[in-house]
């Protein structure tokens, strides 16, 4: 994913990884990855669970708009099944 990131970038579209593997993203060096410490195949959270999933991909978007260094992997530092998540509404770019 993080190579494909690469070259679309390289046309000029901005792009952000869910990455669940710090390593390898450190390793490829996508534009942009947000690093969530949870279980393999679950990139955007557990089923069902629209808040986290919300959440999840509110935190990329807002690292796609915010995000200037390459290379840069941010961690939210949540935890699997241990937050509480709520539906953003400030969907609104600053």
């Amino acid at each position: 994913m993080g190579l494909i990131a690469r070259i679309v970038e390289a046309a000029g579209i901005p792009t952000v990884c869910i990455i669940g593997l710090k390593e390898i993203a450190e390793k490829v060096r996508p534009p942009r990855s947000v690093h969530l410490k949870w279980p393999f195949g679950h990139p955007l959270g557990e089923p069902g669970d629209r808040a986290q999933q919300l959440s999840a991909m509110h935190y990329a978007l807002r690292a796609l708009y915010e995000v200037r260094e390459p290379g840069a992997i941010l961690e939210p530092g949540w935890r699997w099944r241990r937050e509480a998540y709520s539906e953003p509404n400030d969907w609104e770019m600053p």
